[in-house]
């Protein structure tokens, strides 16, 4: 058994509470117990016990849209010139990007971005992957790099038409190895999903493929949806219906389906996504750097549709994804009274609850039973932190890089800001090697 202790626990959950000078006790994967340290010290004097000194312990973070295959891009010249809209982006960096990977790319461009992801506090992610010229083994390499890594992760291989049919054929055929692998083993830290790229990138004939086999395997997609302009017009000259109603036509949505982005959409079509209770996913920083607009997210969330919070990869700190997602609604509002409840309830309220439909168990709570993902952050609140005021301390005076330690699944991957079992300097630098073959490449 495990107890963190001697913090500030915020267990959040539906019976959010805040106890000082509290403890969380781990036995095996789950938490066992919440209480005062004192008291859980006494009843178990010969638990491992590791103090937060004070500090702030509570749920790890769960990113639900991640692109992990993006890491060699950082800092990267791609020697072309400057993107003038979203389809440039697309043609003229991760197109390019996507087709140079390796596996062995793959593997090290996933290992990287989940040291970050542990450093930061982000203890779950649903990623989404393309890799066109090493497809067949890339999910499996990437659920190995999250299990070395020790973070709980779902992988999809994002299919599409643009690079031609034998290519779909494969990223087909990788989503249904890898979701009948998952099955055939359970396992509460990795799961699958039936990727797809965009609808503009994708013909009749490839979704209805797509769609029977993952309704067949009882799979949920992860998808793209409206995000540029370009997904919208292609839509709607191609097929004369806009993006969600086609994907719709198609069996694409459902609760078991993440459409991530939903920027374009329209009343119609946010009364479409409620009614087949899709999750659909945002990513503020991604949306902003891409230029390609704000997502209806509040007016979403009013009328009932799940949308939870990620960052495509633009970050693994939700923290951070959760402060440009507080000032963007505001500013795009013009009207600084929304986004307090908003983002709160989609990052600690709706994030765990679509990492529960994939792995099952809870998610996002310091409570009896719940999955052991916790960690302590190096926070002392300057003011009083209770139940009724928590989000504004997280907001203001939380960052990702202010996690000291992260336990994940009852493993301990971070203490006092050193990684366990992980040779950071040794991936770090095989990371630099390839990346920089990578761009020699391009």
């Amino acid at each position: 058994m495990l107890l963190i202790g001697n913090g500030t626990v915020l267990t959040l959950g539906e019976r959010n509470q805040v106890i000082p000078k509290g403890g969380v006790l781990i036995q095996d994967k789950k938490i066992l117990e919440i209480g005062s340290t004192q008291d859980l010290k006494a009843r178990y004097p010969d638990v491992e016990f590791i103090d937060a000194h004070g500090k702030l312990i509570m749920p790890g973070m769960v990113n639900t849209h991640m692109h992990l295959y993006s890491t060699f891009a950082r800092g990267m010249d791609s020697k072309s010139k400057a993107p003038k809209s979203f389809g440039d982006i697309l043609e003229g960096l991760w197109w390019k990007l996507d087709k140079l990977l390796t596996l062995d790319d793959v593997y090290y461009s996933g290992l990287t971005p989940l040291i970050e992801c542990i450093k930061t506090g982000t203890t779950t992610i649903i990623d989404h992957h393309a890799s066109p010229m090493a497809i067949t083994g890339s999910l499996s390499t990437l659920a190995k790099a999250a299990k070395e890594m020790g973070v709980r992760a779902a992988f999809c291989y994002e299919v599409s038409d643009r690079d031609g049919e034998k290519i779909a054929q494969e990223g087909i055929q990788e989503n249904v190895d890898f979701i009948k692998a998952c099955q055939a083993q359970p396992d509460e830290m990795v799961a699958g999903m039936f990727g797809l790229h965009a609808s503009l990138t994708l013909s009749d004939q490839t979704l209805t493929q797509c769609s029977e086999e993952a309704n067949r395997l009882g799979a949920g997609f992860h998808v793209h949806v409206a995000e540029g302009i370009e997904d919208l017009e292609d839509s709607l000259a191609k097929y004369g219906m806009r993006v969600v109603e086609r994907l719709d036509k198609f069996k694409i949505l459902g609760p078991k389906t993440i459409a991530v982005h939903c920027v374009h959409i329209d009343d119609h079509e946010i009364e479409i996504l409620n009614n087949s209770q899709t999750q659909v996913v945002h990513n503020p920083e991604s949306n902003m750097g891409n230029a390609v607009g704000v997502t209806p997210v509040l007016k979403m969330l009013s009328q009932g549709v799940k949308v939870g919070l990620g960052t495509d990869g633009y970050t693994c700190d939700m923290f951070e994804s959760a402060k440009v997602g507080n000032v963007l609604h505001k500013h795009a509002a013009a009207d600084p009274s929304v986004a307090w409840g908003e983002i709160p309830q989609m990052l600690y309220g709706n994030n765990p609850k679509i990492a529960s439909e994939l792995f099952g168990g809870k998610f996002g709570e310091l409570t009896e039973g719940a999955w052991a993902d916790v960690i302590v952050v190096d926070y002392t609140p300057p003011t009083p932190i209770g139940p009724n005021n928590w989000t504004g301390h997280l907001l203001f005076g939380v960052s990702g890089r202010a996690v000291e330690t992260t336990v994940i699944n009852g493993r301990v991957r971070m203490l006092d800001r050193k990684l366990i079992d992980i040779d950071e300097e040794a991936i770090g630098a095989r990371s630099r090697e390839l990346a920089q073959e990578v761009w020699n490449r391009i």
